[in-house]
């Protein structure tokens, strides 16, 4: 299947003259990555990103690219539309999303705007410009709910507790529908927490970059709850590598997980990163937040038995990667880490987890 070393999939088409891969929330955490991993491929990407939360130095490797074009756009609008039908793209990796449960619960309304309009305009755009095939990013812990058994399977009741995670069940269900009703090829990838370089401190989803920045600077962390939840935190790399081993055309089901079938409590968490840091801050305990899951670890069975995709990058050796990423990128005045360092940045604290 795929090579680690970058080589294109069988099935995936990357000549010069082949029509780009399109890539939404490509200035956001995992957009950028993946960005990357396309053009070290050898495929020409277009991205998009209306930069609310993704930024543009995310994207700096990729900009110097000469298969790299990059477009400022909201994915909801018509303008979107427009772009797509004139790009042409053979495949959209859509990432584009609100990803916050907390303003999910306060402003479900928003988060529906993005998350399922913003999906349907995507899926159209792709539909009329005759894309072969829609990938998109969706939330392996949310959309599940919560349940008794862990790791959860595909094959599991879906039962979100946030209006982030209902979000999350309708943009699967309308990729699915879209599939069956017009023929184009959909696969919902339900991450785990995915986390590693480049992830904002000053969001909701990235706790490890949210403690591991905290502990960097000496500031103190929080934990909501007693510290028990726990999560499968996945590496940036792994997810990525999934999303890359879906893109040949073979028959997927139409979710597919993505995580390491393992759960690390928060406190565990944060107990690594401290020593990684060379810390011994004990975090202050908070009530727990509305909409939060308690415990969730994911099958990725379905998807290694399909791909041979495994994720290959240890927690330890995930958070170690991070930290070091942190730590250089706290020289930049520029930097989330350093307006945070100036006061510029929201407190740094665990609000639960996807």
């Amino acid at each position: 299947m795929v090579s680690r070393s970058g080589e294109a999939p069988p099935g995936m088409t990357t000549t010069p003259m082949s029509p780009p891969f399109l890539v939404t929330g490509a200035a956001g955490f995992i957009g950028s990555h993946l960005v990357d991993r396309l053009l070290h491929s050898g495929a020409g990407v277009v991205g998009v990103d209306d930069l609310s939360t993704g930024r543009l130095s995310n994207l700096a490797e990729a900009s110097r690219h000469p298969s790299f074009d990059f477009v400022e756009l909201d994915v909801t609008s018509s303008d979107f539309r427009t772009l797509v039908s004139r790009i042409r793209p053979q495949l959209v990796l859509h990432l584009a999303a609100q990803m916050s449960v907390r303003s999910s619960v306060a402003d479900p309304l928003h988060d529906a705007r993005v998350n399922v309009l913003g999906t349907i305009n995507v899926l159209e755009a792709a539909l009329h410009a005759g894309a072969r095939k829609v990938l998109l990013a969706s939330s392996g812990g949310t959309v599940y709910g919560q349940h008794a058994t862990l790791p959860i399977a595909e094959d599991t009741r879906l039962l979100p507790l946030s209006p982030y995670g209902a979000s999350k069940v309708a943009a699967e269900c309308y990729v699915e529908t879209y599939q069956r009703l017009h023929g184009l090829t959909g696969i919902s990838l339900a991450l785990g927490n995915v986390y590693g370089p480049r992830q904002d401190p000053h969001g909701e989803a990235g706790v490890i970059s949210i403690f591991a920045r905290a502990l960097a600077v000496g500031d103190r962390t929080t934990i909501f709850g007693d510290g028990t939840a726990s999560r499968d935190y996945v590496y940036v790399s792994d997810v990525v590598e999934a999303f890359i081993r879906c893109v040949p055309d073979m028959p997927f089901p139409a979710r597919l997980n993505v995580g390491t079938g393992t759960a690390t409590s928060v406190r565990e968490l944060h107990d690594l990163l401290a020593g990684t840091c060379g810390s011994y801050a004990i975090p202050i305990l908070e009530p727990a937040r509305a909409g939060e899951l308690q415990h969730v670890s994911l099958d990725s069975s379905v998807l290694t038995a399909l791909t041979g995709w495994r994720p290959e990058v240890p927690l330890l050796q995930g958070l170690k990667l991070t930290v070091e990423w942190v730590r250089a990128s706290l020289g930049s005045d520029s930097s989330p880490a350093a307006q945070h360092r100036n006061g510029e940045g929201a407190r740094p604290s665990h609000p639960g987890a996807h």
